[in-house]
């Protein structure tokens, strides 16, 4: 591994944290210290967040979260880059790690089954499962697995609503059917499966690790998923064993763009985009094109940008689901 390529690490843990903004200063200390960048989330309910740096520096930093309160059994998920997916290190404090809307939901004491990638493709093949893909729209939209249902949510705030119409279906079907549900790294299911046990469901399984474990364990030649699927930093994309995918990032929607999309008319790089293209008026396209011609002249001077948009987020009139 050469220095300069970076180790990115993907974590969540639910733990009670009684007073998370006393974690804060301490954690955000020895982050920088280690020149560490990314985002971390704090919480009543526990952590969550994607970090990058060098190797040493990461797993000095996992250290540091294994020994916060609750999280000695902390799992994260590795992979690696040859650009900075972050520019800067953020710690928020929120209300939830991951927003549902439902405070009443807890993972931990309710749960689905964990189902390791290995035995994920047997579950999913049988007819007497129903496959939820528990992610939003936009990361559906550029890859999912074979005959998953897509919710059609903005937000996973809409998630419970959507499940909720599903559920008075299958009642009115009068057929019980077990539920398998994935997200990109799990944090996403242990509260869709926890709320789907509260709705009545017992028969009820998630991907352990999620998309990105399956993606990294499963071989290509055996795998079920098709496409790409979304993450929540610079690389926008991974495909199977974790490597670069194919799509890049709107920088006025935060939309992501296939190539096909970008061999659009309507495509024009830090202004404009096919899905937002006729969204944007004159005012709003110079705006941006000052900020793409500032991010230039920034890139071309090694530095970044302060305007640059951060793939973090997600596209815009919908929020981040970690």
């Amino acid at each position: 591994m050469t220095r300069h390529r970076l180790t990115i690490a993907a974590l969540y843990h639910f733990t009670p944290f009684p007073d998370p903004a006393s974690l804060k200063a301490p954690l955000l200390e020895k982050c920088r210290a280690h020149a560490i960048c990314g985002t971390l989330l704090l919480a009543p309910e526990g952590i969550n967040g994607t970090i990058a740096g060098q190797d040493d520096d990461i797993h000095a930093i996992l250290t540091e979260i294994k020994a916060l309160p609750g999280c000695d059994s902390l799992e994260w998920k590795l992979s690696y880059a040859d650009a900075p997916p972050f520019h800067r290190m953020k710690i928020r404090l929120k209300k939830e790690i991951v927003t549902m809307g439902q405070p009443a939901i807890d993972p931990l004491k309710s749960v689905g089954r964990y189902v390791a990638p290995e035995a994920w493709n047997a579950l999913i093949t049988d007819p007497d499962t129903i496959v939820i893909d528990t992610r939003n729209d936009y990361e559906v939209a550029i890859g999912s697995f074979k005959h998953a249902i897509d919710p059609g949510t903005k937000s996973f705030r809409d998630f419970p609503d959507w499940f909720r119409q599903f559920r008075a279906q299958r009642a009115q079907e009068g057929r019980k059917a077990k539920l398998a549900m994935f997200c990109t790294g799990g944090i996403r299911c242990e509260k869709a499966t926890a709320f789907a046990r509260e709705e009545g469901f017992e028969d009820v399984y998630h991907l352990k690790g999620g998309i990105l474990k399956y993606l990294e364990t499963v071989p290509e030649a055996e795998s079920l998923w098709q496409g790409d699927c979304f993450v929540f930093d610079h690389r926008v994309s991974v495909q199977h064993g974790l490597k670069p995918g194919k799509y890049a990032l709107c920088h006025a929607c935060r939309m992501p763009l296939s190539p096909d999309d970008r061999a659009s008319p309507h495509y024009v790089e830090g202004e404009s985009c096919p899905h937002c293209h006729h969204e944007r008026n004159a005012t709003q396209r110079a705006r941006y094109a000052a900020r793409q011609r500032q991010m230039a002249l920034a890139q071309a001077r090694g530095t970044v940008h302060l305007g640059h948009p951060s793939a973090t987020q997600a596209p815009s009139g919908t929020k981040r689901d970690a």
